[in-house]
């Protein structure tokens, strides 16, 4: 548990800075629209690759436990899964927030979000699977199974903007200055530092409820 201090601690003083920067000291945008709006980015733009990165976490150890079966990678699989699952729904909110002030309503069925919307239902299915199996491998490879299949909602999500025509502005069209890049980059390292600072709390928390349950 001592492991997850540090990088937590590291991750409270970069989102604190982070967010006194994009929040404080950033001018409004030009843009009428935009104005102080812009500012869910700080908050979004993470909270989005902290998920990518949580689902492609939870899909190698998936694969990973299927080759071993080795129960370790479950526990991590999951874990990920769960981090992953809460960020994205961070990033769906906060995306609904910005798209009521750029596009006039909280959803528009935009690309973007009608494809992380089914990224959002097939990890809510994952979980919902897994609790309905009691035989702890069973319930380790149905979802490594699952979670394999739920990471292609991931590539569809990325490539939405760029397959079909979407409101959302692509990964490509960003301009990201030196102004919004010292306030966007201590966040997105900050929400890193604290999806690790979880995976290291609920790993271990979740060998010692395994242990228990061996133990009785």
């Amino acid at each position: 548990m001592k492991k997850a201090l540090i990088p937590m601690v590291v991750a409270f003083a970069l989102f604190t800075y982070g967010s006194y920067v994009g929040l404080v000291v950033l001018p409004p945008a030009v843009e009428p629209i935009l104005h102080n709006n812009y500012r869910i980015l700080f908050f979004h733009l993470p909270s989005a690759i902290t998920a990518y990165t949580a689902f492609t976490v939870t899909l190698v150890t998936s694969v990973t436990y299927l080759i071993k079966r080795d129960e370790k990678y479950d526990i991590v699989s999951v874990s990920s899964a769960k981090a992953g699952f809460f960020m994205i729904t961070a990033a769906l909110i906060s995306g609904s927030i910005w798209a009521k002030a750029a596009w006039g309503a909280y959803w528009n069925w935009d690309p973007r979000e009608t494809t992380v919307l089914i990224l959002w239902a097939a990890y809510s299915a994952y979980f919902a699977i897994r609790a309905s199996i009691d035989e702890p491998s069973e319930k380790a490879k149905v979802s490594s199974v699952l979670a394999i299949l739920c990471y292609a909602t991931i590539p569809l999500s990325y490539l939405s903007t760029k397959l079909f025509f979407s409101l959302h502005p692509t990964t490509s069209s960003l301009q990201i200055g030196f102004n919004v890049g010292r306030a966007l980059g201590p966040m997105i390292l900050a929400f890193l530092l604290m999806y690790a600072s979880f995976m290291i709390v609920d790993v271990r928390l979740s060998e010692i409820e395994r242990e228990l349950e061996v133990g009785y």
